[in-house]
């Protein structure tokens, strides 16, 4: 949900400044975009060098800077943030934010701010609760801006109290929750499969696919992108999540995804199997490998149980359940046959017979075609950009 976001943090004068390098570490490897602006006195608890390291860009102090001539806009600097956080935020920076003072380019930016504006608050016992400082919180909460509450623990002076600033993966994650409560798909719940199925002959040989997972978790990708609570059933697959919130089960044959999703399904607002799941397994699976004996070696399977049509069947009304169809033949007719019986309200045909589509590439080239039979082709595009396209289907038909 960070990732791209571009994010001020505003460091202040305090020593829990050294707690922001941490911070900065968790939001780079959310994917953010991370400018660090220090107050005067923060550079005498932490070095500018020191988080512009880690934050991969130039930490600034000043509005000018003498040895190259810079001049740090405010203005610009504001315009360019999607949101600011500034952790750790001492009593008087707050009290420069809630009454209007800029004498530094930290406070600039503040005033000049549009995005949203988080503040951490860090500072001992008793400046936390003076009635002024409570009242200067009191005031930025009014303005809109989001109040992340100090924690309570041992203080530098020596007391015990309130005062010291929050964790840094707790301002981290309380970041993480509201931005997550702004997006499209807040609040939902999202089941993905995909990969294949590997359907078990002796302890070491069993029916398999091509299937990579690629599609499967760029969509789950996408859907935590989005906002919604993500739970990926995932056949055996070498494919690594890029959003750390997408909760992953793994599975090995049809009959474990299916059971995994009986249990998800229910309270699942959207469900999009783009599994390669195997229609047949062993009806017996040797107990000790099978020897090299005979010329010719048959193996009897019997059909396994169709997980589309079984989540289908009991498909609710505010239910979105979606297909995928890989076809080499036929594919518009298979396609909307599989929809139909199925009770799919849209599906996603790829055909093989386009070059860069199908299993392992990293394209894929598709048309949706809904319940209405209303068909949209698209061109060839990354896996990523077929998820987005997917997923905006799928916020079409929540909206209608």
């Amino acid at each position: 949900m960070l990732e791209g976001k571009k994010i001020i943090l505003g460091v202040c004068g305090s020593i829990a400044a050294y707690k922001s390098a941490s911070l900065i570490r968790l939001l780079i490897k959310a994917g953010a975009q991370v400018q660090v602006i220090l107050t005067p006195d923060a550079a005498n608890f932490i070095t500018p060098l020191t988080l512009s390291t880690l934050s991969k860009k130039p930490a600034l102090v000043a509005y000018f800077e003498p040895e190259t001539g810079q001049w740090n806009n405010h203005v610009e600097l504001a315009l360019w943030a999607d949101l600011i956080l500034i952790a750790p935020a001492t009593a008087n920076t707050l009290s420069k934010m809630a009454n209007g003072l800029c004498d530094n380019l930290l406070t600039a930016i503040y005033l000049s701010a549009k995005c949203p504006v988080y503040f951490a608050p860090a500072m001992d016992l008793d400046m936390w609760k003076h009635q002024s400082t409570q009242a200067n919180v009191e005031k930025l909460k009014s303005y809109g801006n989001v109040f992340i509450a100090p924690g309570y623990g041992e203080l530098a002076s020596g007391l015990v109290g309130e005062g010291r600033m929050a964790e840094p993966e707790d301002i981290f994650n309380f970041v993480l929750s509201e931005v997550k409560k702004k997006l499209p798909l807040a609040n939902k719940n999202a089941l993905v499969t995909a990969g294949p199925t590997y359907e078990a002959i002796d302890p070491v040989r069993f029916l398999g696919n091509h299937s990579s997972g690629k599609m499967g978790f760029a969509l789950a990708d996408e859907l935590a992108k989005l906002g919604a609570n993500v739970t990926l059933i995932a056949g055996p697959s070498l494919q690594q999540n890029k959003n750390r919130l997408v909760h992953r089960i793994d599975v090995t044959s049809a009959a474990e995804m299916l059971d995994a999703c009986n249990v998800y399904f229910e309270t699942a607002n959207v469900c999009i199997m783009s599994a390669a799941v195997a229609d047949y397994t062993p009806v017996t699976v040797a107990s000790q490998k099978i020897k090299k004996q005979e010329d010719k070696f048959t193996i009897e399977l019997k059909k396994t149980t169709d997980i589309l049509k079984t989540l289908g069947e009991k498909k609710r009304d505010n239910q979105i359940l979606v297909g995928f169809a890989l076809e080499t033949n036929d594919e518009e007719k298979n396609s909307i046959e599989k929809l139909k019986k199925k009770n799919l309200d849209f599906i996603v045909l790829n055909s093989l017979n386009d070059i860069g589509a199908g299993f392992k590439a990293d394209t894929n080239k598709i048309t949706i075609i809904d319940r209405n039979l209303n068909k949209t082709s698209f061109e060839l595009k990354t896996k990523e950009a077929v998820a987005t396209d997917i997923c905006l289907k799928i916020l079409d038909l929540l909206n209608k």
